[in-house]
């Protein structure tokens, strides 16, 4: 008796895992969406269904808005964090033939942990994303236009008070591109000053689909 047939693996099936870090102000999460609505990245949309984009920068940890979580918890929930973490590797284990889109992942917590003055190595995560095939873009602004950024931002925040003091985001973003240079992951930095996002998801593309990082292993 005869097995049933599989399709030919093919470098057509698009299947990109993409994390995007950067401070606050960097246009991240738009880019985020845009890169999951992207033909190059995830392929034709001819109507919509469901494709993964996750953060980091959820405040599950808080039955509050902009409250704790996998990026700002507290000691006490240090397990509940990097259990976490473990469980999202294991998700993207067992599903290695997708798209994953992330907006924020361990960079941002261990650059915000650091601040806060705790250490975190998160060597043993990307030990395992690396097989997978993860990319990391960093997103970045010049110092000089996060004033711009901001003022833009105002007009729709809920938040207005966590873009008081620029000096942070611009710190964060010195220390971040700290992290992604040590990272063991395929890096690009990204300028999002301008904002342009088809240009952006352009050369996100151009870089994943020179190493092979669009389509499945």
């Amino acid at each position: 008796m005869t097995s049933p047939t599989r399709p030919v693996a093919t470098r057509s099936k698009l299947c990109p895992k993409i994390i995007l870090e950067g401070t606050r102000l960097t246009r991240k999460t738009d880019l985020a969406f845009a890169l999951n609505d992207h033909p190059r990245i995830t392929g034709p949309r001819r109507y919509r269904y469901h494709s993964p984009l996750i953060s980091a920068e959820w405040c599950t940890f808080s039955p509050y808005p902009w409250g704790a979580g996998l990026i700002n918890f507290e000691p006490g929930d240090e397990a509940r964090a990097l259990e976490t973490y473990a469980t999202w590797a294991r998700l993207f284990e067992l599903q290695p033939h997708y798209s994953w889109i992330v907006d924020r992942f361990h960079l941002s917590t261990i650059a915000w942990q650091r601040e806060h003055g705790r250490t975190y190595d998160f060597g043993w995560l990307e030990e395992r994303l690396l097989p997978l095939g993860f990319h990391l873009v960093l997103c970045t602004r010049r110092e000089d236009k996060f004033e711009a950024a901001r003022a833009e931002r105002l007009t729709v925040s809920g938040n207005p008070g966590q873009y008081d003091d620029l000096s942070v985001f611009i710190r964060e973003q010195d220390l971040l591109r700290e992290l992604a240079a040590a990272s063991r992951l395929p890096l690009l930095e990204l300028d999002m000053t301008e904002g342009d996002l088809e240009s952006a998801c352009n050369r996100i593309a151009d870089w994943m689909a020179a190493s092979g990082g669009l389509w499945c292993a």
